[in-house]
């Protein structure tokens, strides 16, 4: 008896920490996307930029990560980062105190990139997760700006 008890506990114990492990592993996959674009560089560049647009988001600033690098010395590949803002959507989180938390990750980001295989990629956080995560109206507008990142990157997505 006393023998399967403490084999019992250590079958728990092992699978607890091989539970653990895997979910540190998955998180990263969890959280942010990338998928390879069907256009190069500067169409996608283009056609994302288009879209966003068109979908009524307001695209504040655009970093060019190559142009940030070689003014710092270094030569990286061609990147760019794009601040998303729907102002209706940032107002009914910015407007209620308990909210504005996660202005942190307010404006949305995507970014665009070259990787050494000649192929052009885009990433982007899985905003509809973590607002699942806050509940209330944080995952009500996490959700439906989710849903529009996902329309606008499947105009480049491959």
């Amino acid at each position: 008896m006393k023998k399967e008890f403490i084999f019992g506990i250590a079958g728990l114990v092992i699978g607890i920490v091989l539970t653990s492990f895997m979910a540190y592993k998955a998180a990263p996959g969890m959280m942010l996307k990338e998928a390879e674009s069907k256009y190069n560089f500067e169409q996608s560049v283009a056609v994302f930029e288009q879209t966003a647009l068109d979908m009524g988001w307001k695209i504040p600033t655009v970093h060019d990560m190559k142009e940030t690098m070689h003014n710092f010395g270094k030569d990286v590949r061609n990147a760019k980062v794009f601040e998303l803002c729907h102002p209706e959507h940032a107002y009914e989180i910015l407007k209620l105190d308990d909210e504005r938390i996660v202005s942190s990750m307010m404006p949305c980001r995507v970014s665009i990139y070259e990787k050494s295989d000649g192929k052009t990629y885009v990433s982007w956080m899985n905003t509809a997760m973590m607002g699942n995560m806050m509940g209330g109206v944080i995952a009500d507008v996490m959700g439906i700006a989710s849903a529009d990142s996902e329309s606008m990157i499947a105009s480049i997505k491959k």
